[in-house]
């Protein structure tokens, strides 16, 4: 409630000025930051690299809407009542939200309401079970009119209930209806408490209609979910998804599954469960099916295994299943991602992807993991199969023994106007901008240098498998 309060009094201050200065133009051009954060805002970046915390405890939430003229729009993580959107605006172009409104007439109805696009116009976002848009008006901060209903998903609140959106630019919207369970696990085949020896629904009925990806029409409204066309399936939890313009393509990055170990500790040690599965960076293609609950990806074989609720061992390779473009390490939880369109980066970064990894919460007895930025460069229309760490600090702790122990989760991704990012985290509601203040035609590899020096770090590196739990004690 204090927070609460803090908000609105600030919110009161700032939309009494901004109401004295009603009849001033707005400045569609966004001026580059003037000046930067003294220690980047607690973020370490590749040289020529600056960040600016732009605003800061704007509590919880999930992704975030830069609009075209700076003005930030972000999807709080709030569970009752109504007005669960805010909007935040620089008014004296100094880089940082003087700025806060809340808006949004619905109802909040869980702590997974995560979605926040603009696209042709239009601010689109979704609670759990809804997704709704609003029309954004040139020099407005708040959309005009009440929202329209776009889709019902008519599910209970459940388990991984996001509902994350991409755009194919033809009018498909495309919407995640992610799997509720972590294997669909027939708790009834093991007695009393038994974790060890849970065998799998099969056939799993959460295929059904969810655990995968549907297609919409971006523009008809009260759509539910049979209105659409069910485009991929065997997706456990997909928060990250998003179109790549540039081959015309949708990409998501997957939550993997848990608890190898626990449910089949003959096959499967502590360290194997910390490392597997991979998330997965996957590339969509209309009726690809990606396995789950059947199988999982081994990042180190580079194989799909057969899942030990359904008579895998670790070994057993799973056929018939679309691969990922790349896996990525276990449990570091994805949730957004980007294509860089923009120019202010040096050229490497232009067409590749950022991921803001939230963090693992049950690798232990190894420490957690995760909650950095990352990049990943593409040659050729693909991923050149390497990770970089490209803002690292949110956790502001060298090991992270359990996730309240991070001070930030990375959540939100967007690019700005000029080119800028923007990332957001979870816990507290913190944004950063992050900009390029170098000569973009000297940035190499040098440039990157301190950045890897990162991997080495307890919650970026692989635990060494014979250290077992050492570096918690």
């Amino acid at each position: 409630m204090r927070t609460q309060n803090v908000f609105l009094l600030i919110f009161l201050f700032s939309f009494t000025n901004c109401q004295n200065r009603k009849g001033a133009v707005i400045d569609k051009k966004v001026a580059a930051i003037q000046k930067k954060d003294a220690d980047n805002g607690g973020l370490f970046l590749p040289d020529g690299f600056e960040a600016l915390v732009v605003a800061d405890s704007v509590g919880l939430t999930r992704h975030l809407a830069v609009n075209n003229n700076g003005d930030i729009y972000m999807k709080l993580r709030i569970t009752t009542g109504d007005s669960g959107n805010i909007a935040l605006r620089d008014t004296n172009n100094d880089g940082r939200v003087d700025i806060f409104q809340r808006f949004g007439e619905y109802p909040n109805d869980g702590s997974f309401a995560t979605e926040m696009r603009i696209h042709n116009g239009y601010l689109y976002y979704s609670s759990e079970q809804v997704v709704y848009r609003q029309k954004l008006t040139a020099s407005k901060l708040i959309p005009d009119g009440k929202p329209e209903i776009i889709v019902i998903d008519q599910h209970p609140i459940q388990w991984h209930n996001a509902k994350s959106l991409a755009f194919d630019n033809h009018g498909g919207m495309y919407v995640t209806f992610s799997a509720p369970t972590n294997n669909c696990e027939d708790w009834y085949s093991v007695m009393g408490n038994a974790t060890a020896g849970v065998k799998g629904f099969s056939p799993c009925q959460e295929l059904i209609d969810q655990a995968g990806i549907w297609k919409f029409d971006e523009n008809k409204l009260n759509q539910y979910q049979s209105d659409g066309e069910r485009f991929a399936t065997g997706l456990r939890s997909v928060v990250a998804i998003s179109w790549n313009a540039e081959d015309s393509s949708l990409y998501a990055v997957q939550h993997g599954r848990d608890y190898l170990y626990e449910h089949a500790p003959q096959y499967f040690s502590t360290w194997k469960n910390a490392v597997l599965p991979a998330e997965e960076f996957v590339k969509i293609k209309k009726g690809d099916n990606y396995g789950w609950p059947y199988s999982y990806y081994d990042p180190f074989k580079h194989k799909k295994l057969l899942a030990p609720e359904y008579g895998g061992d670790g070994i057993k390779e799973a056929k018939g299943y679309a691969n990922p473009i790349m896996g990525l390490p276990a449990h570091w939880a994805p949730n957004d991602l980007l294509f860089y369109k923009g120019n202010q980066f040096p050229a490497r970064y232009k067409k590749g992807a950022f991921i803001a990894f939230h963090g693992s919460t049950n690798c232990a007895p190894y420490p957690q993991a995760g909650y950095i930025v990352a990049f990943i460069p593409f040659e050729k229309g693909k991923p050149a199969n390497k990770l970089e760490v490209f803002a690292d600090g949110f956790a502001g702790v060298d090991t992270i023994k359990t996730m309240p122990d991070a001070k930030y989760r990375p959540m939100g991704l967007s690019e700005g106007p000029d080119g800028s990012l923007y990332v957001s985290e979870s816990k507290k509601g913190k944004i950063w901008r992050i900009a390029f203040k170098a000569d973009p035609a000297k940035f190499g590899q040098a440039q990157l240098v301190n950045m890897e020096k990162r991997k080495s770090r307890s919650y970026i590196k692989t635990p060494d498998e014979k250290a077992d739990n050492l570096s918690l004690k």
